[in-house]
């Protein structure tokens, strides 16, 4: 049996669809804080809430794999993931799968730290392990793209920046690739997209899906976050992105590793292909 936790994010979602085209629905059991979010997923569904330790116990009873989702709230994630280690532990798991961060271990990516404390508790845990070195995710640009496309405007402080980003579906199914195959056990993948771009070829893909003009402009850092500000952003989201594009800049988000495409047995999805989608859609 396969747990997914964070059954009903973005990813989690993906994932649990993914199980469910290979596996009886009686093997994977969707585990999420809000248990009636997960109800039409078609798998059996548990509750499982990071912060409450003993609703994680119960959550992971006869499974085999757990795919241990990374949490979304910054600052929090160390003791949550590690909650869900040692429930994991306790309920007689025997491996678990997680989704880290580029380089997490020697990495100076903001986002960095946490993920490097959560794989090393789990690698001092005694389970066996797959970690997931997830990259960016392209719709991590939704907001951007279609603010882009109404203004005609691109912001940001990365600079000539690149980054090899790929769809959520793409890592999904690296993870569903992972859960169900063999050999990946004590294995360190780093995911990426098979190409990487920088924001000036984002404005150009946004331009030419609109018919209209679309530039980059690249702001210093304290005006960047005065524009995020004023957008009316929460002061922490607004040094997160600011962060990140400084990230970008230092090319911390930019390598092509061949692991993901390699993973999913084809080409990750193109940045300009997921342009189009977000665009038809919103």
């Amino acid at each position: 049996m396969i747990v997914v936790t964070g059954a009903t994010g973005q990813l989690g979602k993906l994932v649990v669809q993914g199980l469910l085209k290979t596996l009886p629905a009686d093997q994977v059991v969707a585990a999420a804080r809000t248990p009636a979010a997960a109800a039409g997923l078609g798998a059996e569904v548990r509750e499982a809430d990071y912060d409450r330790p003993d609703t994680l116990v119960s959550a992971f009873a006869g499974a085999e794999t757990v795919l241990l989702v990374s949490g979304s709230e910054i600052g929090k994630r160390i003791a949550q993931h590690a909650a869900v280690v040692r429930a994991a532990a306790t309920a007689g798991v025997r491996r678990v799968v997680y989704t880290s961060a580029p380089q997490a271990d020697t990495s100076p990516l903001v986002l960095a730290p946490e993920h490097k404390a959560t794989e090393e508790i789990i690698r001092e845990s005694g389970l066996a392990f797959t970690i997931l070195r997830n990259g960016w995710y392209t719709e991590n640009y939704a907001d951007s793209i279609a603010q882009a496309a109404k203004t005609g405007a691109l912001i940001g402080s990365a600079g000539d920046g690149r980054v090899a980003s790929a769809t959520r579906a793409d890592y999904a199914e690296a993870a569903v690739a992972v859960l169900t195959g063999q050999g990946h056990e004590g294995r360190t993948y780093e995911l990426s997209g098979d190409v990487s771009w920088s924001y000036q070829d984002l404005a150009a893909e946004i331009a030419a899906v609109t018919g209209g003009e679309v530039a980059y402009r690249d702001l210093p850092a304290d005006e960047h976050r005065a524009a995020l500000t004023a957008a009316g952003l929460p002061a922490p989201v607004v040094e997160l992105l600011v962060s990140l594009d400084g990230d970008i800049a230092r090319g911390l988000l930019a390598e092509t590793s061949g692991e993901l495409c390699k993973l999913i047995g084809r080409a990750t999805t193109p940045m300009p292909e997921t342009v189009r989608e977000l665009l038809a859609t919103g």
